[in-house]
């Protein structure tokens, strides 16, 4: 997800977002441990979309 993206989702929508892609990171890391996946990089992408999420959503708490 981009930022761009982020910024406009509610902090609901944020907190579905962030566990939505917490549990694809870990299923990424699962299935590229037993197997290589294709594309590895989805592992890095997802990490990173979960760290945007989670900045955001404590950027908020803190307002």
């Amino acid at each position: 997800m981009k930022q761009s993206e982020i910024k406009e989702l509610s902090v609901d929508e944020l907190k579905d977002k962030l566990a939505e892609y917490k549990k694809q990171h870990a299923d990424l890391k699962m299935a590229h441990s037993v197997t290589p996946l294709e594309n590895p990089l989805q592992i890095r992408q997802t990490r990173r979309s979960v760290a945007r999420l989670a900045t955001e959503l404590s950027k908020r708490e803190i307002q």
